[in-house]
């Protein structure tokens, strides 16, 4: 019995998998990226970077104001880079690359705050050399934070396939509901229809989880809600109930 206790521990201190709870009181989990994949991510990005300065060494040719204007582009693709990519689409190229993802800690998409923190203190993390001082901190981390993350409260993550209708609800394919809705869980489906865009796809998955709509076995809850969103959305009728006595309205109206 001792010597299974020790190996479950180091099983745990080991995991890669984080579970947070959602202010929906959802418990989702997320899959942390590591040192070895954010610097293959940052490689690339650097890559791409020493490219664009490749680009700009012509300005260097016109004295003053090409010097100038040269600093200023270096300036910004070496700080508002990542930033700008980040906020876009919650990683820069290298970590796209990677399938990487920045987001913060409850795992919602990374704001404009925490991005700008994280990245500015790169500038503490390079130190003394090459990102010593962030990958000891990564390395000391459960979590795989480096000073970056730690103060912008924001994590790196294995980015989940992107689901096609998670952009909202326009252009999906309108799906009847298999059982009759009532106006609640109408109002449901279509709030997680609008929230879709904003929300990671491990909530998204949960989400679609908790709503029971009958569907047959197999059926993907995410994309069964999108569709009856959308259903729901065109202003369709709602599915006549079973009635083994015929249509209720062939019947003739009784007399009072």
């Amino acid at each position: 019995m001792d010597s299974v206790a020790p190996s479950a521990a180091s099983s745990a201190a080991i995991d890669t998998l984080r579970r947070f709870e959602t202010p929906e009181g959802i418990e989702i989990e997320l899959k942390l990226a590591g040192p070895v994949p954010r610097a293959a991510a940052f490689v690339i990005d650097l890559a791409i970077r020493v490219g664009l300065y490749a680009l700009l060494l012509p300005l260097a040719g016109f004295a003053g104001v090409g010097m100038g204007l040269m600093l200023i582009a270096l300036f910004l693709l070496e700080w508002l880079y990542p930033v700008v990519f980040e906020l876009r689409s919650g990683a820069t190229p290298g970590k796209r690359a990677l399938k990487l993802l920045v987001v913060h800690a409850d795992g919602t998409p990374v704001g404009p705050s925490a991005s700008l923190i994280r990245n500015l203190l790169r500038a503490v993390d390079f130190l003394p050399l090459l990102y010593g001082l962030g990958l000891a901190v990564m390395l000391a981390d459960r979590d795989f934070r480096r000073l970056g993350d730690l103060a912008a409260a924001t994590l790196v993550i294995h980015a989940e396939p992107q689901a096609p209708a998670a952009a909202g609800i326009a252009n999906v394919h309108a799906v009847p509901p298999p059982l009759p809705l009532d106006l609640a869980t109408q109002r449901a489906v279509l709030a997680f229809a609008e929230r879709s865009s904003e929300l990671s796809p491990a909530r998204r998955a949960e989400l679609a989880a908790r709503i029971d709509l009958g569907a047959p076995a197999g059926t993907d809850p995410e994309a069964l809600l999108l569709g009856i969103a959308s259903w729901i959305s065109r202003g369709k009728p709602e599915p006549a109930r079973t009635d083994t006595s015929g249509p209720r309205r062939n019947r003739p109206a009784r007399r009072a």
